[in-house]
């Protein structure tokens, strides 16, 4: 609360007339930064247009790196999450999935690139990547995993990043059906 009430120009005390808790305080945080999407009419593909959600959800927690941690441990919707989850709920109108199902795809789209973003800044922070990496073809070297061995002879793994849409889709579709 004081490094809010510092960077406004204001006391800590003061921003309490506006919020009643500090968990206020982070739901607006977290709100505020659904108003950065661009939520054009659905193009009638689903997945085009959830992709595209997606993508925009990634560039926005990139932008402010304290919210995908807010997304996973404090799922909450304000007016501009509202919005967010109306457009979603648009985007599959057409899709022959329950309403159920559907709630789930906004769900696991909001989850799924939260954890893409933290797992990014922690590989990026770390060489995390680069270690992991270099540690499986140790393993695959060592031949004592032939599973592991079979599965980087076929294909060398790729960069997480790069399979961003790929994976989404993936469990996307699992959702929906």
């Amino acid at each position: 609360m004081r490094r809010v009430a510092s960077a406004l120009g204001t006391g800590a005390a003061s921003l309490y007339r506006y919020v009643a808790t500090r968990d206020d305080l982070l739901d607006l945080m977290t709100d505020s930064t659904a108003s950065d999407y661009d939520l054009p009419a659905p193009t009638g593909d689903w997945q085009a247009d959830l992709l595209a959600v997606a993508r925009q959800a990634r560039q926005i927690m990139r932008r402010h790196p304290w919210l995908p941690a807010m997304v996973m441990s404090r799922p909450t919707l304000g007016p501009h999450g509202i919005d967010l989850l109306e457009h979603v709920l648009d985007v599959l109108a057409d899709h022959p999935a329950a309403h159920a199902r559907k709630l789930e795809a906004f769900a696991l789209l909001s989850g799924l690139t939260a954890l893409f973003v933290q797992n990014e800044t922690a590989a990026a922070d770390t060489g995390a990547t680069r270690r992991t990496a270099a540690y499986l073809h140790h393993v695959a070297a060592a031949g004592s995993h032939p599973r592991i061995t079979a599965l980087l002879a076929a294909s060398p793994p790729d960069d997480p990043r790069d399979r961003f849409d790929a994976v989404l889709l993936h469990a996307l579709t699992g959702v929906l059906g």
